[in-house]
């Protein structure tokens, strides 16, 4: 069980999860309860303006569930809504912050691993060894890999993986380095970790395929959002190259 000082926010961000919600919200309630704080900790979700019922089933679920907080804000994709809950768990006076996925492709099962190392790194941070999910998706992890190394000089094992635990006194310190609404913010998130020489860990996940709905993302997105990320890459780079 976790000390009272000890405030874990899971952040969840969730867009047309109609299918997926329930069972997430079952499987990683009771790790919040494990790890309560004193009752201060918090599973947050953020619809991120769903066209479906995500939102309503979310409120239902809360009348039953004391820590689990829903929120819902205007769509501005998953990036934009992982950022809107750092901020959400840093306002809130948050210790440590997870964060995963709505679609049911990682386990709960693997968090406690990363809660045992979370006072010696500042960010433990789950490494897709073997992904599920297709072969497209593993080629835009490696090529996302390469084009970091190219862009910013440093190397990244897996820089977007939704299963990440960092301690929020070191996000505190550099999220503000983060574009406001930025689409890939846990990847620069990784490389800013990684260019200012933060502890991080990466510990095997499982990656499963997605547990139901339909991913809303495809591949003409993916090749969008990268033409995208490289001219965002080189001018991030220029200012954290500055205050480094």
């Amino acid at each position: 069980m976790s000390a009272a000082g000890e405030k874990l926010y899971i952040v969840i961000p969730a867009y047309n999860e109609r299918d997926n919600i329930y069972k997430v919200l079952d499987d990683w309630y009771p790790v919040v309860e494990k790890h309560s704080g004193g009752g201060e900790s918090r599973l947050v979700v953020i619809d991120d303006g769903s066209k479906d019922d995500t939102y309503a089933i979310m409120q239902e679920y809360a009348r039953t569930h004391p820590l689990f907080e829903p929120l819902t804000k205007p769509n501005g994709g998953h990036g934009a809504t992982v950022l809107y809950g750092y901020h959400y768990a840093l306002e809130h006076g948050a210790d440590y912050i997870f964060q995963t996925d709505s679609d049911g492709q990682t386990l709960p099962e693997e968090f406690e691993p990363f809660w045992k190392q979370k006072e010696s790194y500042d960010m433990v941070i789950g490494w897709r060894n073997k992904r599920q999910d297709g072969g497209n998706r593993v080629f835009v992890t490696r090529t996302l890999r390469l084009v970091i190394r190219v862009c910013f000089g440093v190397s990244v094992t897996d820089a977007n993986t939704p299963f990440r635990l960092m301690k929020a006194s070191t996000l505190q310190k550099y999220i503000g380095l983060i574009p406001k609404d930025f689409n890939l913010s846990n990847v620069i998130l990784s490389v800013i970790y990684a260019k200012k020489g933060c502890k991080v860990k990466y510990i095997p996940i499982t990656f499963r395929p997605r547990q139901g709905g339909v991913n809303s993302i495809n591949m003409k997105k993916i090749f969008g959002i990268g033409r995208q990320a490289v001219r965002d890459f080189r001018k991030i780079n220029k200012v954290l190259s500055r205050r480094v």
